[in-house]
């Protein structure tokens, strides 16, 4: 194919924009950011979560990975010990600190953002559990929404949080108290 010399400048200058694009630092941060979608494994997955936790939080990396398990709504709602949260019909995951293990619901897909922003935020509360005290497990709560928002924001979502809700929780304040 031949050419003019001004189509040729043309071209040459639309192959060095394009160029650009694809190599400048917005680009490639956002393809990290599409990196867990090409995750063969549920451990790759876990490995993407884990780097982008690394640099957007400052919990540390605990040495080993949870235990990741499927499984259905009623038996996660089974071994929560907070039956407001068992009771929610919205559960999509647990974090058992005592097996270290993250359980989630299915139907779970690692293709739904939605579903992969629950397997982060479990994620946090297993750096969570080595990280600090908690005056009750509410108040690990608040900080791995917003963790889990800023993940979901970063992808031009918005998560579906009750957010009245999980302050409340996060207050670690006594429900069911009745003055005398």
């Amino acid at each position: 194919m031949i050419f003019s010399f001004r189509a040729s400048r043309r071209l040459v200058r639309s192959l060095t924009l394009c160029v650009a694009l694809v190599l400048s630092p917005e680009t490639l941060a956002a393809q990290d950011l599409l990196a867990w979608r090409e995750a063969r494994t549920m451990q790759d997955l876990v490995d993407q979560m884990e780097d982008w936790l690394d640099t957007h939080t400052d919990l540390p990396r605990r040495a080993t990975s949870p235990r990741i398990q499927l499984t259905d709504h009623a038996h996660v709602a089974s071994m929560s010990q907070d039956h407001r949260a068992a009771a929610s019909p919205t559960l999509r995951g647990l974090y058992d600190p005592d097996e270290e293990a993250i359980w989630l619901v299915r139907p779970w897909d690692a293709c739904n953002p939605y579903d992969v922003s629950t397997l982060l935020h479990e994620l946090v509360h297993h750096r969570q559990a080595e990280a600090g005290h908690w005056y009750c497990p509410g108040a690990q709560e608040l900080p791995a929404y917003r963790i889990q928002q800023a993940w979901l924001n970063d992808l031009g979502l918005e998560p579906d949080v009750n957010w009245i809700a999980v302050v409340i929780e996060a207050g670690c304040t006594p429900r069911d108290i009745h003055p005398d």
